[in-house]
Order: C-alpha cells, then structure tokens, then sequence
C-alpha cells in the first residue's frame, strides 16, 4: 500500500514514515501543503496522512482543492487539533477519517487499513482468493491453511492485485504500491516479485497482460477457461 504523508514536524514525521514502513507501506513524505498538491496532480496514492497546520498551504485547503477535483483517495487528518468544531470541518470537507495528536502507531495503521478496506468495498478484514487467505493487519498469507513466507513487498503487491480481482493493474501502479520515492529500483525488479509469487503460489495465480500489467482472473473466468 502506498501512502502519502504530509506533515511539517520533522521528528514526528521521520517516526511516522519509518513506523508506517513497518508495517509494510511504502511512505512517501512531503512537508507543506503546496508541496502536496503538486504531487497529487501527478502520482496516485492509496491513502493520505494529512496534518491541517501545514506551511503554504493549510492541510483543510488541500483537502478542499482535492476534493474538488474530484479525487476520492481516503484521507486521514492527522492533527493536534481536537475539539469539535475542528473535526466536523474537516470532516465535512471531504476527509474519512480523523485522529488527534498524541496517537499510537497501532492505531494509525489499523485506521490506514479500515479506510483502504472501504474504499475497496471489502466488509472483511482478510481477503479470500481461491485457496489463499491474506490478512493485512497481521502481514500473513495462508495457502490451504499454510502459512507462506513473503517479502514485505512480495506481500504488498499480492494484496494490490487480490484487491483489485479481475481488474488488470497497471506496472505503473505496482510499482508506485512497492516502492517511495527514495527506494532503488531496478527495471526487472517487478517481474522478480511476480516470479517469487508464482512459485510459491502457483504458475497460473497471476495473469500477465503484456504491455499493461498483471492480474488476478475472478474464479468465474478461470473455472470458464
């Protein structure tokens, strides 16, 4: 999952993302308002951490002006503001969620996965594909009952693509889901991920759609095939 955080204080922010990271998201910090807007015009994120009292562009601004433009990615403020009137505001402008200052890094990543579990439209906790169990809040993957060892990134694309069933995903969005701004990259790095999970998965788990991405096929159309 990838997440933006934008949040000015820099011992809190530099504790977030390295906190966040894990837990097996892939965190991309900014630290001003501006600064984000840029950057959502031009990359897609799973989730936003947003703090309201940002430099240049207050966090409620970025919120409205994105909103606006009619991106629904969830967003969580993340704030020292705490009475009412504050959090029906920014609620009201367009955020899904709110928690205050000080807060417990469990909490913040269980929140992180509610919101990522609505906007999927998934009532459960755990995804069901097949025979493979995924749990995100635990970063477990059960094959017919077994538990699998992956790579926190090998997790992080199973989960994009078991959240995205019949949809084929983009090596652009994968990538973005796996890797922060700061990471190194190779240009096969992707395909080694798919390998791994193949092997430890199954051949035909994972459907490559040349030129565009991969997939995982509804268990209506493999049964059809």
């Amino acid at each position: 999952m990838r997440v933006l955080l934008v949040e000015d204080d820099l011992d809190l922010g530099d504790g977030i993302r390295s906190g966040l990271s894990q837990y097996g998201y892939a965190v991309d910090w900014l630290k001003d308002g501006q600064s984000a807007l840029r950057f959502l015009k031009a990359e897609t994120f799973d989730i936003i951490v947003l703090d309201l009292n940002l430099p240049k562009v207050s966090g409620l601004s970025v919120l409205h002006e994105l909103r606006s433009n009619g991106n629904d990615t969830p967003v969580l403020i993340l704030t020292a503001r705490d009475s009412i009137d504050d959090r029906v505001k920014g609620l009201d402008t367009g955020a899904d969620d709110y928690l205050t200052k000080p807060f417990d890094l469990d909490e913040l990543s269980a929140r992180i996965r509610a919101l990522q579990r609505r906007h999927s439209n998934r009532s459960q906790p755990t995804i069901h594909y097949r025979n493979v169990e995924l749990d995100p809040a635990a970063l477990m993957v059960k094959v017919e009952g077994k538990t699998i060892n992956l790579s926190r990134r090998e997790f992080a694309l199973l989960q994009k693509l078991l959240e995205n069933i019949g949809h084929v995903v983009s090596r652009e969005l994968l990538g973005q889901c796996l890797y922060g701004w700061g990471d190194d990259v190779d240009s096969n790095t992707l395909e080694v991920h798919v390998h791994n999970l193949r092997k430890k998965l199954g051949i035909n788990f994972i459907r490559t759609i040349r030129g565009v991405g991969y997939m995982a096929e509804k268990e209506s159309d493999i049964e059809a095939i």
